[in-house]
């Protein structure tokens, strides 16, 4: 037997920082998009090793031996073996790929962590709601491994759509789905492009150098969780103008929060941007030293397009990657 998931990354995360156990409540709005992470999970008798793990994108392929607590290669993966209740008569090999890079600041592992826990929840009678496997994936990356992170990325990757999300007291959230008449839906998938800077990053390691100079009530704080309302309301309008002011406000408020949110590459793709009339920029996550940016552009598909080569052509590590919106979140079946 074997069970397949996927489930999707997410952009443009306005109100970011504000889903953290240290903001303690917030607003945030973010756009779940494919590419997704992929898992399949070839489920047989056991007549070997338990649990065989074949990360794709590094090109490794192990038994996982380790006590239970005791983590080697891929921690987020292993640890989802010890998260859920997984069957002792069987042997398990889970192939887990996605093409977004890693470090990409789009939820790359939050969404294969989503997509992971939600192969292996098929091993035992039942279904967790999408949601519910979205807070087992945040805990595994906030308890069991100790990391920082909030808790918008594996809403968007379990749930899928556009969101707004509003939580009351951390982690516990209500999720509003921001539905959109399926033109508006197409002239938004038109006008996005996410570009990686080529460089990945540690998003805990960024985290802690904000915690170290914020204060729960940091009035810093206060215009994130705007940008999040600002930017239902301006999609909810086919606002275009709109919504690119609230995603350049959160860029500037996110630089507000620490001089190295918004780095040197994620400021020259803002540059090339505004030259070329695009409407917004957004750095995504965490920001840093690497990750991405999405970009807002406006009517003119020419003028994205030369946008784009401009990119590509100041840098080569710069890469634009195609998305389209995900109006599904996490998806299982078996074959």
């Amino acid at each position: 037997m074997r069970i397949h998931s996927t489930a999707p990354i997410r952009v443009c995360d306005n109100g970011g920082w504000t889903d953290t156990w240290f903001a303690r409540h917030g607003r945030i709005f973010n756009i779940a998009v494919y590419p997704c992470a992929e898992v399949q999970v070839e489920v047989r008798p056991l007549d070997g090793p338990r649990i065989t793990i074949h990360a794709e994108n590094y090109g490794e392929r192990y038994s996982l031996d380790t006590p239970r607590g005791q983590y080697s290669k891929h921690p987020l993966l292993e640890a989802a073996f010890d998260a859920m209740a997984i069957p002792d008569d069987l042997a398990i090999e889970a192939s887990i790929y996605c093409d977004a890079p890693a470090g990409c600041s789009t939820g790359t592992s939050a969404a294969v962590s989503v997509a992971l826990i939600g192969a292996l929840d098929c091993l035992t009678p039942g279904r967790l709601p999408a949601q519910e496997v979205a807070l087992i994936a945040q805990q595994i990356e906030t308890r069991l491994l100790g990391q920082q992170c909030g808790i918008q990325d594996q809403l968007a990757s379990a749930l899928g759509g556009i969101n707004f999300i509003e939580m009351d007291a951390y982690p516990h959230a209500t999720v509003h789905p921001v539905v959109l008449p399926a033109e508006t839906a197409w002239e938004l998938e038109a006008r996005l492009s996410l570009i990686y800077v080529g460089d990945s990053h540690c998003s805990t390691a960024v985290h802690e150098k904000v915690i170290a100079s914020l204060s729960p009530e940091d009035r810093r704080l206060a215009p994130l969780r705007e940008t999040a309302a600002a930017s239902r309301d301006a999609l909810v309008a086919a606002d275009w103008e709109g919504f690119g002011r609230a995603m350049k406000a959160n860029t500037e408020a996110q630089r507000g929060l620490h001089a190295e949110l918004v780095g040197p590459a994620h400021q020259r793709i803002i540059e090339m941007a505004s030259e070329h009339g695009a409407l917004g920029w957004k750095v995504n996550g965490a920001g840093g030293s690497g990750g991405s940016v999405t970009l807002l552009h406006g009517a003119d598909r020419a003028a994205q397009r030369s946008l784009l080569r401009t990119i590509a052509q100041e840098n080569s590590r710069f890469q634009s990657i195609p998305i389209r919106l995900a109006a599904t979140g996490l998806r299982r079946w078996q074959s």
